[in-house]
């Protein structure tokens, strides 16, 4: 069962419609506005990958790149990218990003061990 999107002429946001018959599509509304005025786009196609392809990609020196061990926020960043990658979740980096100091007060506090 394909999920088209289609953009409102009116309102300019995206919609994604699941299709239960591909081969019958129904008229579209807007879910935003009510719009029947849709333009199909074309969507990208996303392939899982293995757990191996994953742990692979993310051995590859050149996801590295731009590493500063001694930034919290470079090494947050490098966590949540591999937390997504993994299919973890990865809300705590998040919200250590958002923090003020980019969460070297956890650091400071792992120090006093």
């Amino acid at each position: 069962m394909p999920i088209y999107e289609y953009l409102c002429q009116d309102c300019t946001k995206r919609n994604a419609i699941l299709t239960l018959n591909p081969h019958r599509l129904d008229p579209v509304q807007c879910r935003h506005c009510g719009s029947s005025k849709m333009n199909r786009l074309l969507s990208r196609f996303s392939a899982p990958k293995s757990e191996e392809a994953r742990l692979e990609s993310l051995a590859d020196p050149a996801t590295l790149g731009g590493l500063d061990e001694s930034d919290p926020q470079s090494v947050a960043r490098l966590m949540k990218k591999m937390g997504q990658e993994l299919g973890e979740d990865v809300s705590d980096v998040e919200a250590m990003l958002d923090e003020p100091g980019g969460g070297d007060a956890g650091l400071d506090q792992a120090d006093d061990l």
